[in-house]
């Protein structure tokens, strides 16, 4: 007999991956978001953003609010079960809320979209709340479901954009501030202006000066960044 797939959860949802620290969502998605999260509204959401616009934050903190609320979230990381998603899918539909990231990964595949079409309409008659990320809009996605395509076109559309120059640097001024972390306005600058512009990169970098910054006993100043970014960046 073959092994059933183990299902990815994630079990302990960061602590900076919170609905009240994501910076530059559309006005109001944040409290349509956690309505949805809690219980309070019977809306689904299809979330679609490019890559870097924080699609994994949102579908991570909608768990970790859920699962303040007493509620019992899944995450699923699509490209992770890929070829395997009736598996990872079934009974799911049991659980308070199903977030399925990435349909990018899983579009084009028959046979997973056929498994989604099923848990989608499973889920719909069991009551259970749905959130679906993907970097472009359900006609766009290159699915080969018709019926899939028009299940995504009926949930609750809300749109991430990419961040400018500012609002990136306030997400280093909130991960700095709630890590406890000294850093000084010239090294944010700094840092924006030698570094890429994907959020993810950032927090990453950002992370890991934290703890450079703790094992050398200094702050983070732009003299530090150029010695240690000397030594080579992590990898992201």
């Amino acid at each position: 007999m073959s092994a059933v797939p183990q299902l990815p959860l994630a079990l302990h949802y960061p602590q900076d991956e919170r609905l009240e620290t994501f910076i530059g969502a559309p006005d109001g998605a944040l409290a349509q978001l956690r309505a949805i999260a809690v219980g309070a509204s019977p809306d689904w959401v299809y979330l679609e953003g490019a890559a870097g616009t924080g699609k994994t934050h949102q579908a991570l903190a909608m768990c970790s609010n859920a699962e303040q609320a007493g509620r019992t979230p899944t995450y699923v990381p699509l490209s992770a079960v890929v070829g395997r998603v009736r598996a990872v899918l079934e009974g799911l539909e049991q659980r308070d809320l199903v977030v399925l990231d990435g349909l990018d990964a899983v579009a084009g595949g028959r046979d997973d979209e056929v498994a989604l079409f099923d848990f989608h309409n499973r889920a719909r008659a069991a009551g259970t709340a749905v959130m679906y990320t993907a970097q472009a809009a359900p006609a766009e996605l290159g699915l080969v479901l018709p019926d899939l395509r028009s299940r995504l076109g009926q949930c609750v559309r809300v749109v991430l954009q990419a961040l400018d120059e500012e609002g990136r640097a306030a997400v280093l001024r909130d991960r700095a501030l709630r890590r406890g972390l000294s850093i000084d306005e010239a090294s944010i600058e700094w840092l924006l202006s030698h570094s890429g512009r994907e959020l993810g990169g950032l927090i990453t970098l950002m992370d890991w000066l934290d703890r450079e910054s703790l094992a050398a006993k200094r702050r983070i100043t732009v003299p530090f960044l150029r010695q240690v970014l000397e030594d080579g960046r992590p990898r992201y």
